[in-house]
């Protein structure tokens, strides 16, 4: 196998531009078109000076990019994380526009992040920038033009001071200007679920193209934040066999499935996975190279490479996180026979609960848990069979299928909106 890695593969931007060209010249676009549609609408770079707990003043840089707004407003999470880029950041808030259009909610895409360690900060350095950050952006962000949610290393809580200093700047309670939010200040029920579970939706259709049970489908899921531990719960009580899981700190394996629900007391106690008492100890990229059916990277980008998607044995790949899989690997993956379930589908669960979070704020009514499941569930099926069909209609795999559904979705709105002169 000829290996390609290089620092341009394991870009997130790079990655996605390189899929957005293939996809492009498919659908035969007009160059102007394409030009447009590659470019941000708007790319802000903030610096935010915050007074820390030792009396010391600190700078940090933050980002938000907007893609953008051809289909509605701007939509999309923000990071917390030390190795944050705005090369990162603008490759994220476009993978955010194609994956609003794939499952048809009327948003484009945005992305945020703050250069910072979370891990580092007390919560009053945390609440402090984060309120800068908001009062650096507030000019940019609303319910009618971009709509921040949580991402890598941010929360409820992180929200709620967002939606708080937002709403002190403009004089009057706004809940609809960011989703993610505590229920009690306006979130919706099902949102902390909402990417898991439709990690898990989108996965029992692929099982239906393979003849395939839940309770004869073993599933490795990278990864126990938010996504992949819900992930793994809802997938363990609907059945399926959950062999193995790991974290930052590494993971555990056990063929004979593991016991979640004592996995995840352990990592509530513990707060790692290591010495979980259930299973063997394994790395935690030496995991997504284990047998298994069903293989759900759900922690960060770039961990399936040129260099060892010929090593994936899984059948069925499902992409809980944003951008897991480099470009170069989607043809060594394809070659393998691999049944890929891409990023801008697999967890579009998110922003599709965000969407209903928001008419919700806006409307002054909130639906029953059981409602909004029902309705990500129809939503998140509709969006699988139009991508598997696309792709068969035009002979290409499910990641450019889904990209040239998305593409065409928002050059269509553009084409009829016109270009202001």
């Amino acid at each position: 196998m000829k290996v390609v890695e290089t620092e341009k593969e394991l870009s997130i931007y790079e990655s996605m531009a390189a899929r957005f060209d293939v996809a492009a010249r498919k659908l035969n676009l007009d160059p102007g078109l394409e030009k447009y549609l590659r470019t941000p609408n708007r790319e802000i770079i903030v610096h935010i000076p915050v007074g820390m707990d030792d009396g010391q003043l600190e700078v940090f840089d933050g980002y938000r990019v907007q893609h953008s707004i051809a289909r509605g407003p701007c939509k999309g999470g923000v990071r917390y994380a030390p190795d944050v880029t705005l090369d990162e950041v603008r490759g994220l808030a476009a993978e955010m526009t194609w994956k609003c259009a794939v499952v048809n909610i009327p948003f484009g895409g945005a992305k945020g992040g703050v250069v910072c360690d979370p891990q580092k900060l007390s919560i009053g350095e945390l609440e402090r920038i984060t309120r800068r950050y908001t009062a650096e952006i507030l000019d940019y962000i609303g319910p009618e033009r971009d709509v921040p949610a949580p991402d890598m290393n941010t929360n409820e809580q992180i929200m709620a001071w967002i939606m708080d200093t937002y709403s002190m700047h403009v004089r009057h309670t706004t809940t609809a200007v960011v989703t993610g939010k505590p229920v009690d200040l306006g979130g919706s029920h099902g949102r902390k679920e909402a990417t898991g579970r439709g990690c898990m939706i989108v996965t029992d259709q692929a099982l239906k193209r393979f003849s395939r049970r839940r309770e004869s489908t073993r599933v490795i899921i990278q990864g126990f934040g938010n996504v992949g531990s819900q992930a793994a719960r809802l997938m363990h009580e609907a059945g399926y066999q959950v062999i193995g899981v790991a974290d930052v700190t590494g993971g555990v394996w056990n063929t004979q499935g593991l016991d979640i629900p004592s996995l995840l007391e352990y990592v509530e106690e513990n707060k790692t996975l290591q010495e979980f008492p259930g299973g063997e100890s394994i790395g935690n990229m030496e995991i997504l190279e284990q047998d298994c059916d069903v293989l759900l990277p759900a922690a960060k980008e770039s961990v399936i490479t040129s260099r060892n998607a010929d090593r994936i044995k899984a059948r069925i790949l499902v992409e809980g996180a944003n951008s897991p899989t480099t470009a170069p690997a989607d043809e060594i993956l394809f070659d393998c026979g691999v049944f890929v379930v891409p990023d801008i589908l697999a967890n579009a669960g998110g922003v599709t609960v965000s969407y209903f979070e928001w008419v919700q704020d806006r409307q002054g009514y909130f639906w029953l848990e059981s409602d909004v499941n029902e309705k990500l569930r129809q939503i998140q099926v509709s969006a699988f069979n139009d991508v598997v069909q696309y792709g068969q209609r035009h002979n290409v795999n499910n990641r450019i299928a889904a990209y040239m559904l998305a593409i065409d979705r928002v050059a269509f709105s553009m084409k009829l909106r016109g270009i202001y002169a």
